[in-house]
């Protein structure tokens, strides 16, 4: 019979292969948490750094996420298109780990945006942006964020790529083999649950296509323009943005000619967004036929965290399109 040391030495040189380390993974935004969270499934939970209700494209981090960002194995975001004030943090950190960049990741389906007409902006007509202002600091002094107001180029690649179901996809793919490169012990799990994904999202698309087959045709105006990736997807037809900028309020001839626009499109509706001030969508359809829609949060940024926000996200939006585009 072993002796009790013997036994105890035995039993703590077994624990590192039994109880291999699960990589810590930081992440950007909902969607990209919410597909990682899908891979890592009962293994871990990847962290998100974006607070509930938060602006993306202006964030400050606070001490404590800035830690969390320090020790992280693996950062999986979306790229410095989407997050500047990340991109500000991770060439702060000496030895960081693994960073996965999904924008400009290969097979990425990506997209630009659509040029303006618009002289006084560097913008372009094409997607939501809360783009960030703040380019002064990468971690907050306290435990309060701030949220810039300084408006940011829409012109470029658009980063809303998460819109398209297609690469979310695709994106479980890389998550997957990043996290087996680092945790060999547990690559069949992770490959495993980034094929359960997508099969999930294949059957959300469908579905999502069914519900909106029906009012593809009918025009609609968007608070920003973030939506090109969902909007090509599933065939649907916009007609213009209030915003050019996230930040900066729409000019005079700017509404009068997207007034025109609704006039000679027939547009059906006009949607505010989420954390927006849904005012400029109400005040640009008075007097017009057009309907005010419910408000759409492209970046997921009211919903729950998790593994279901990515098909609550599209599935809403979908929703919420299709209620208001279906009306008489």
């Amino acid at each position: 019979m072993r002796s009790l040391p013997a036994l105890t030495l035995l039993l703590s040189s077994l624990a590192p292969m039994a109880f291999a380390e699960v990589p810590q993974v930081v992440t950007d935004i909902p969607a990209v948490q919410s597909l990682t969270a899908q891979v890592m499934g009962d293994l871990g939970t990847p962290v998100i750094l974006l607070d509930q209700g938060s602006n993306a494209h202006s964030y400050q981090l606070r001490p404590s996420q800035a830690k969390a960002l320090q020790q992280a194995d693996l950062v999986v975001w979306i790229g410095p298109e989407m997050t500047p004030w990340l991109d500000r943090a991770l060439n702060g950190i000496d030895g960081a780990g693994g960073r996965l960049g999904l924008l400009a990741a290969e097979p990425t389906l990506r997209r630009d945006f659509p040029m303006t007409e618009d002289d006084d902006h560097d913008h372009a007509e094409g997607d939501d942006h809360d783009h960030a202002g703040d380019d002064d600091h990468d971690h907050a002094e306290d435990d309060d964020h701030d949220h810039d107001s300084a408006p940011h180029s829409h012109s470029g690649t658009d980063p809303h790529a998460w819109l398209d179901p297609e690469n979310a996809k695709i994106w479980l793919g890389l998550i997957a083999a990043d996290l087996a490169a680092l945790d060999p012990e547990h690559a069949t799990s992770y490959e495993r649950n980034a094929e359960a994904a997508r099969v999930r999202i294949d059957a959300l698309e469908t579905e999502i296509a069914s519900l909106l087959a029906p009012v593809a045709d009918r025009p609609f105006v968007v608070f920003h323009q973030a939506y090109g990736y969902f909007t090509g997807r599933f065939g649907l037809n916009v007609v213009g943005a209030i915003n050019l900028g996230d930040a900066t309020a729409p000019g005079a001839a700017h509404l009068t000619e997207l007034r025109n626009d609704l006039a000679q499109s027939g547009a059906v509706c006009a949607f505010p967004e989420a954390v927006h001030d849904p005012k400029p969508a109400a005040l640009l359809i008075e007097g017009t036929s057009v309907r005010l829609g419910g408000a759409l949060d492209p970046a997921g940024s009211l919903l729950a965290y998790g593994p279901d926000l990515y098909a609550a996200l599209l599935r809403g939006m979908a929703a919420t399109i299709s209620d208001c585009l279906s009306q008489g």
